[in-house]
């Protein structure tokens, strides 16, 4: 069993390699905005080694009421062996508050596996439709997501709180997301 850890920014560059390889542009932010976040005081890096190498990570915002999820990947060289489910269970009980992640549609049998999976983990998908991610570069664009939250749902107005702490602490974008109506 491996065991969660909280990342130290010396492990940037690897944290940096897993995401430039999991998530297409339009879901990460350029390498040195990525890397200026780390400074935040409301941003945390945890994840999980095998020897020095790290194997997966999560990239987390704890915010006054909750805690976002804004990236979790697992180095493509250990996927499929169990440890995606082992370690957000693990992250879940250190966070220990609600917990708020972003999805894609399930449009495609990948995006339905995912929400799948997070819901195997105790994740609920609510039915709002109108969640949009800013664009997280010059070179990406905005995306229509959906919210997922540990360990329940949500009605619209709790929604609607979420999206703007999300949209105000993680974005600076203010009401709804520019360039998406």
């Amino acid at each position: 069993m491996y065991k969660l850890e909280k990342l130290k920014k010396e492990n940037f560059e690897q944290v940096w390699s897993i995401m430039e390889s999991s998530f297409p542009i339009d879901e990460r932010r350029t390498r040195e905005n990525q890397e200026m976040i780390i400074d935040n005081p409301h941003y945390f890096l945890y994840g999980c080694r095998k020897d020095a190498e790290i194997m997966a990570f999560f990239a987390v915002w704890k915010l006054e009421s909750l805690a976002f999820v804004e990236h979790f990947a697992v180095d493509e060289r250990f996927r499929n062996g169990g440890i995606g489910a082992g370690l957000l269970q693990e992250l879940l009980q250190v966070l220990d508050v609600p917990v708020v992640l972003e999805v894609e549609f399930p449009k495609t049998e990948l995006q339905q596996r995912r929400i799948r999976f997070y819901e195997r983990n105790g994740f609920v998908l609510n039915p709002y439709d109108d969640y949009v991610q800013p664009a997280l570069s010059d070179a990406g664009k905005a995306l229509p997501l959906m919210i997922m939250t540990y360990p329940k749902d949500v009605s619209r107005e709790q929604y609607e709180q979420i999206r703007d702490t999300l949209y105000r602490e993680v974005y600076h974008v203010n009401g709804k997301c520019a360039g998406i109506e």
